[in-house]
């Protein structure tokens, strides 16, 4: 018992810092947020809301952009997550032996990484330009026709590449560590019992990198979920909004609309969803991992 006491102690003493920075620097604004978002409030009213109860929701719930937003963020994540997690662990694979004997070449690979998103939008908003860009001057040049790239009806798309060209990289890391990390041993008695090399990916590679396959995932769709930078560089939120993620709706609302109540409202359903689809995530692999035991 005296052990669990001082263990319990230490215990609490280790994560107090990590509790007052979560209170000071999330606790806090998170308050702040949450009376803002039923109160009436503008830039000349911060200091002192008008709390008007729940309208603010209700003007976000009717709102036919938000929930198109809502419905443009989706599809962004998912496709986005998809195509770079795709992407990476067949270039993982098929790169890791070279990459093993040329390490060098990681670095030269996670180059996009290392560039902010915004900077990734303008230089495309440049090099896609309708009229300015190179890309849409050499396919008139050569072909006698052009693409508008950030035009309604391929903006979306466009977004996607690059979007996935940006960050594969990530997914590349993450799936080539975690498939170096196959123990050699079981690679080699699989060989040994006469399995061929797609069955080998198939029934014992691919299920051992499950979990990183799975976090990366995740990851790469929360991160395109809450897009801003590089969609609001290239095309801002489109025309009539068909560009706009739910991060461009906030911004806009806020900044522009000066509807703050709004604007905050957004951002806690936001918030509220992210947290409800994390903790169910959480749930599903505690009670996978409890039935495996």
């Amino acid at each position: 018992m005296n052990t669990q006491g001082a263990h319990s102690s230490e215990f609490r003493l280790l994560a107090m810092p990590l509790v007052l920075f979560l209170l000071v620097f999330l606790g806090f604004p998170a308050i702040v947020n949450l009376i803002y978002s039923v109160s009436d409030v503008s830039f000349e009213t911060l200091r002192q809301p008008r709390i008007t109860g729940l309208s603010n929701f209700a003007a976000v719930w009717n709102d036919r952009a938000f929930w198109q937003a809502s419905w443009f963020s989706f599809r962004f994540g998912a496709l986005t997550a998809l195509l770079e997690c795709a992407l990476g662990l067949v270039l993982a694979i098929f790169l890791s032996p070279l990459i093993e004997r040329r390490s060098w070449l990681m670095a030269i690979l996670m180059l996009p990484l290392m560039v902010a998103p915004a900077l990734v939008g303008l230089m495309y908003r440049l090099v896609l330009h309708e009229f300015a860009g190179p890309v849409p001057y050499y396919l008139w040049a050569w072909f006698g026709t052009s693409v508008s790239f950030l035009g309604p009806t391929s903006a979306f798309w466009t977004l996607i590449v690059v979007e996935t060209l940006q960050w594969t990289p990530f997914a590349l890391l993450l799936f080539y560590m975690a498939y170096r990390a196959i123990p050699t041993e079981i690679v080699e008695a699989s060989a040994m019992d006469g399995a061929r090399r797609w069955h080998l990916l198939w029934y014992v590679e691919l299920p051992l990198m499950a979990p990183t396959i799975v976090v990366a995932l995740l990851i790469r769709f929360i991160d395109g979920f809450r897009v801003f930078d590089n969609v609001y560089v290239l095309t801002g939120s489109g025309p009539g909004g068909s560009t706009a993620s739910l991060s461009i709706y906030i911004y806009e609302a806020f900044f522009k609309q000066g509807a703050i109540g709004k604007a905050v409202a957004a951002s806690v359903i936001l918030f509220a969803v992210s947290f409800a689809v994390l903790y169910g995530l959480n749930f599903i692999a505690s009670r996978r991992k409890g039935a495996l035991r």
